[in-house]
């Protein structure tokens, strides 16, 4: 398949992309149409599928729960426990596969195409996107149990170790970064996920941080230090799940450029190479000959230029999500063009997003329709159409 008329984010000149067998083959100008058909875009922009390092897959069906500031993720959870019983168990009586699934359609409605979960392995499958799992899991220093012995086992697995950690304003959570670094005896690659409370020196003991500045804000009004975390750690960024922020990626992204901490550029490279590099994800997070075809294309802003349009993008606007070389989700108005490339009525589910339709892979309005049985209160952000 031929792409055409792309603006990439870091040069001036549009450029056509050729995809074959899930990889990119080919990328300039004036590219020749070839086999596989040609989908071509006016003012459009085009970045490599994203990469989410951290959620909680299937959390994303809670509404956003904390009634207050939290010192620290014991009292957040302690508090929603005592307070918010009824929605939770709303929720939690939605079976997990439904649960799983849509937490994997955010992520895709997003322009995400890997995302990184965070918890217990989930039969979670990789036909819409990539969801990543090759990594060990320990929850946090305060509620996971014999972490210790899990942490420092000689037998576990080599891949880095994925934890919750300084998520507070107090001292508990400044010190809880302390006892990890110490009783981190065999010197695992740890990666730290949150990091308010942590500090330069406690920084550079971490083989990279996951910044969730959405998750922190409304969890603990305060999210890490990234200005200066950065200088002595990698940094990824996360959206962690729909029970502490918004759905919509992009919220987070221009929260996290309100900050002023980091550059547009930075913040790019937080969600695209230094994942894919991170987590080991091999040919992914760039657009270049060779690479997976995992690849969004979204609007153009007027005004605003290529980097511009990024910051400012919104789920309504993306375009084209790829994953692999395979479709996995377009706008309404490139239905024309895709209709004899794509089996648009038995493959795909037509959507509204905030008044914007898109077609999105796989049953999606029967997923919807089946976690509203269970919990007829339930509140998506899309509706299915038809």
């Amino acid at each position: 398949m031929l792409l055409r008329n792309l603006q990439p984010l870091f040069s001036a000149g549009k450029i056509d992309i050729r995809t074959h067998d899930g990889s990119i083959v080919a990328m300039g100008a004036g590219l020749a149409a070839g086999d596989g058909g040609v989908v071509g875009f006016d003012d459009a922009i085009v970045f490599p599928g994203l990469i989410n390092s951290h959620d909680h897959l299937d959390y994303n069906l809670f509404p956003a729960l904390g009634n207050r500031l939290y010192k620290n993720y014991v009292e957040w959870g302690a508090d929603i426990h005592a307070n918010n019983k009824e929605v939770i168990n709303n929720v939690l009586s939605i079976p997990l596969d439904i649960r799983v699934k849509w937490g994997i359609y955010k992520n895709l409605l997003n322009g995400i195409t890997t995302v990184v979960n965070h918890g217990v392995l989930l039969d979670a499958g990789n036909d819409i996107i990539t969801v990543y799992q090759d990594c060990n899991v320990l929850h946090s220093v305060q509620n996971e149990k014999r972490w210790k012995y899990k942490l420092n086992h000689p037998k576990a697995n080599a891949n880095s170790f994925v934890i919750h950690i300084g998520e507070g304003t107090d001292k508990a959570a400044a010190d809880e970064i302390d006892t990890l670094i110490k009783w981190n005896i065999l010197k695992r690659g740890l990666v730290g996920v949150h990091g308010i409370a942590m500090n330069e020196k406690q920084a550079a003991a971490f083989k990279a941080l996951v910044w969730c500045p959405a998750s922190n804000y409304f969890l603990n009004g305060r999210t890490a230090a990234i200005d200066k975390l950065k200088q002595h750690v990698k940094v990824l960024f996360g959206t962690d799940s729909a029970v502490s922020s918004p759905w919509d990626l992009w919220e987070h992204i221009r929260l996290a450029m309100q900050t002023q901490m980091v550059s547009g550029e930075e913040l790019y490279n937080m969600i695209t190479e230094t994942p894919a590099e991170v987590w080991g994800l091999g040919q992914c997070g760039k657009l270049a000959q060779g690479y997976d075809a995992d690849i969004v294309v979204a609007r153009s802003k007027d005004g605003l230029g290529p980097m511009g349009s990024f910051l400012a993008t919104n789920p309504a606007d993306i375009l084209l999500v790829m994953h692999k070389g395979c479709i996995r989700l377009f706008d309404a108005s490139l239905l024309p063009q895709l209709a004899g490339l794509v089996h648009v009525e038995s493959d795909f589910t037509k959507v509204s997003v905030n008044g914007s339709h898109k077609f999105v892979y796989g049953g999606l309005g029967g997923l919807i329709a089946s976690a509203k049985k269970f919990y007829p209160g339930l509140v998506f952000p899309v509706e299915a159409i038809g």
